[in-house]
């Protein structure tokens, strides 16, 4: 599996990007993108989610944590994108889930995201309606 400055550099030669006009886009010099491409900056949560919008991929593709280029989740038809960018970053957070002081399985870790998500989207839709 590809590290994640590896896989940024990979995605935007794949889609004939220019450093320049991605940085552009995130907002930031690009130099410090280059610098995230050589792994010498550490890229950030709200960097690396702006990167995935970017180029339409999933942050753990972006981050060399999985080979699926695009989430497999279905969305409300109403979301907005920034709906959708909140969404994914609750998911992705890094932190350890635990029950009771034990860390808990990848399957159970599975179950409990798709509660959050339901949970997420009746949120977001009633604070619309």
């Amino acid at each position: 599996m590809s590290s994640y400055p590896n896989r940024i550099r990979e995605i935007r030669k794949s889609q004939k990007k220019s450093g320049v006009q991605v940085a552009e886009f995130l907002g930031i010099t690009p130099q410090f993108l280059y610098n995230i491409e050589k792994g010498s900056r550490t890229l950030n949560t709200e960097v690396a989610s702006k990167l995935a919008e970017y180029f339409d991929v999933t942050v753990d593709y972006l981050l060399g944590r999985t080979e699926a280029e695009k989430d497999d989740r279905q969305y409300p038809e109403w979301a907005t994108s920034k709906d959708i960018r909140d969404f994914k970053t609750i998911l992705e957070e890094d932190a350890p889930v635990m029950f009771d002081g034990v860390p808990i399985s990848e399957d159970d870790k599975e179950k409990i995201k798709r509660v959050m998500e339901a949970m997420f989207w009746d949120a977001k839709k009633n604070k619309k309606d």
